[in-house]
């Protein structure tokens, strides 16, 4: 063969030889030197050989010698790096160089708005059928929720995964609620045990769709605009289940135990109770006198039990009614908890049914519904079970829709969950993302989610939660360890020095990426997102009443408040004008007529005193909004 036949075949084999010592010795820079070294010298003698087989065959068989000498090199790359060894090692280097927490580049790859737009015609259907310039123009907001700011780079979060939020009293939770409920795409449910969330969001939500209120308790004399009776619907066998199961987790608590099982035993019978007076077209007092006074009941609920389509419910009553005292005691005091908003009158009224909500409107119009209550005064199970029959009934209706899911979705912002609307989010978590129902739900700390659903449902909501947002303010140490567990470890490199300053050595030690310390003591406005499939951030989150619109709606109110207020006062000041008395002092009898039709007093006597202007400085506070927290 010619020098000039053999030239590829030297180049190529050089050329193999030099790749492959370049890719062996980067990929084994955590290996031991004398393994790396062994692994070097084979691949060169390798390469050696073959080179002086190749250089004298002919040229196809050359080209397919490189070929697969190409192809077999590229396998092994593929090979060693797709080890465990190999992955777990990048990990390693990659916590190492970035202090354990999520860089530029992972946000912009797995959480920035592009990523979030990847999946838009996943989460929203009807997006698909909109051309490319078209859903350019949707904004974000319609397919994801944002988190927090890290730079100048904003975290997010698909409309259809599960965001808990952690954080004390004042802390910035409800701030960040507030624009969640602003940008909502569709439907949004609220509960809250104050009114700021309506007060910040009502008048932006009401620009686009009907805003709804369900007042339960009468929180700051904002009227009940919809009603909700719990028998509506249970004359199904099935809601009736479903209703008795929200009324009884209201007063219930997941400590284990005897009370799982009389729980258990409160909510067949309760579901039978139910069924059994929306049959007869009853109210729920008389399920309240059922079961307050069982015996005289007996044949009233069991006569009706027997129009009822499952048979099982009418076995559920006799059992209750016919069973010895002791057990009976502890059902009834196991259900009355669920029925004790019977005793509060606004609650009451509330269920009256007077102005049923339709959800299908509430979906389609997206609407905001308010449901509002407090836990002192027992409407909990009632907040609980209207909440439970939106979400049901809107997870009805996405199966009837494309792709299974609503489209826009609902949103439950779900604001201090554990206390008036401890729905079974151990299971909607796992199931409701996918039907187009996006979950919202702010705990004051995780220990309040161990109380109300005990340690096994509380770890199955942590489980299927996407993110968590971790506002600080907690003191409980668990919980602070809990977190810092969660965002891992980093190598923290220590300086050892003598007395007089020089170094005497160097190591490097494990220390958690956030300590329990600095979680504890976040600032207002920090909070840490600990997302799925990305190391943990730290960044600022804007308040709601940051926003350019909410401080334009509350500078409206306030000129219309301070407009009211001035006519209040001109009206005032024309009713003491003269002329415009409606009678004449006593002491007047004597003066002359025109001085008493004219409403003048005589001279050097002293003007009657205007009477004092009142103004409701409360509710002028609850129009213009307060001071925004």
């Amino acid at each position: 063969m010619s020098a000039l036949t053999a030239m590829p075949v030297v180049l190529l084999g050089v050329l193999a030889v030099v790749a492959l010592i370049v890719v062996v010795r980067v990929l084994d820079v955590v290996a031991a030197w004398r393994g790396r070294a062994r692994s070097l010298l084979v691949v060169v003698v390798l390469a050696v050989v073959l080179a002086a087989l190749l250089g004298r065959a002919s040229l196809p068989v050359q080209l397919l010698a490189g070929t697969l000498l190409l192809t077999g090199g590229a396998a092994l790359v593929w090979h060693r790096r797709t080890r465990s060894a190999s992955i777990v090692g990048r990990w390693g280097a990659k916590s190492r160089r970035k202090s354990g927490v999520a860089s530029t580049l992972d946000i912009a790859r797995l959480a920035s708005w592009v990523a979030m737009r990847r999946k838009a015609c996943v989460v929203r259907p009807s997006l698909a059928d909109l051309t490319r310039r078209e859903r350019l123009r949707v904004r974000t907001t319609e397919v994801a929720v944002p988190l927090c700011r890290v730079g100048a780079l904003r975290v997010w979060s698909s409309v259809e995964d599960v965001l808990l939020i952690f954080g004390g009293p004042r802390t910035g939770k409800t701030g960040y609620l507030a624009g969640r409920i602003i940008d909502a795409p569709g439907a949004v449910l609220v509960t809250s045990t104050r009114t700021d969330l309506h007060d910040l969001t009502a008048g932006l939500r009401a620009r686009r769709s009907p805003v709804l209120v369900f007042n339960a308790v009468g929180l700051g004399d904002l009227p009940s605009t919809v009603t909700f009776d719990p028998l509506c619907g249970c004359a199904d066998p099935v809601t009736a289940a479903e209703r008795a199961t929200d009324l009884i987790a209201a007063g219930s608590h997941g400590d284990g135990g005897d009370r799982e099982y009389w729980d258990a035993q409160a909510r067949r019978v309760l579901a039978a109770l139910l069924h059994a007076a929306a049959l007869g077209a009853l109210h729920m007092r008389d399920v309240l006198r059922w079961v307050a006074a069982p015996d005289p009941a007996a044949r009233e609920v069991t006569s009706l039990l027997r129009r009822s389509p499952e048979p099982a419910y009418v076995e559920d009553a006799a059992q209750f009614l016919t069973t010895n005292p002791r057990t009976r005691t502890s059902i009834t005091s196991t259900i009355m908890p669920a029925l004790g908003w019977l005793t509060s009158p606004a609650a009451s009224a509330a269920a009256s049914g007077a102005a049923p909500l339709d959800v299908a409107e509430l979906l389609r119009s997206r609407g905001t519904v308010f449901l509002l209550g407090a836990e002192e005064t027992q409407a909990a199970p009632l907040v609980c079970a209207l909440t439970g029959h939106i979400a049901r009934e809107a997870r009805r209706m996405a199966a009837r829709q494309p792709g299974g899911r609503l489209d826009p979705p609902l949103t439950l912002a779900l604001d201090e969950a554990a206390l008036i609307s401890p729905v079974p989010l151990d299971s909607w978590t796992a199931d409701m993302g996918g039907r187009g129902v996006s979950i919202i739900a702010a705990f004051q700390s995780r220990a309040q989610v161990i109380a109300r659903w005990g340690e096994t449902g509380a770890a199955i909501i942590l489980n299927n939660a996407a993110a968590i947002m971790v506002f600080g303010g907690t003191r409980d140490r668990d919980d602070l360890d809990y977190w810092s567990t969660l965002t891992g470890e980093r190598d923290e490199p220590i300086v050892t020095t003598d007395t007089e300053g020089r170094v005497t050595s160097r190591s490097v030690r494990k220390a958690p990426v956030i300590a329990a310390a600095q979680l504890a003591n976040l600032p207002v406005g920090r909070v840490v997102v600990i997302r799925r499939g990305m190391a943990p951030v730290v960044g600022r989150v804007r308040m709601a009443w940051r926003r350019r619109d909410v401080r334009a709606q509350a500078k409206t109110a306030r000129a219309e408040a301070a407009a009211v207020v001035l006519a209040a006062e001109q009206a005032a000041r024309t009713a003491h004008q003269p002329g415009a008395w409606a009678g004449v002092p006593a002491d007047w009898a004597g003066v002359p007529g025109d001085w008493a039709a004219s409403g003048r007093p005589p001279v050097g006597e002293p003007s009657p005193d205007p009477e004092p202007i009142h103004v409701d400085a409360t509710r002028l506070d609850r129009e213009v909004g307060g001071d925004g927290r």
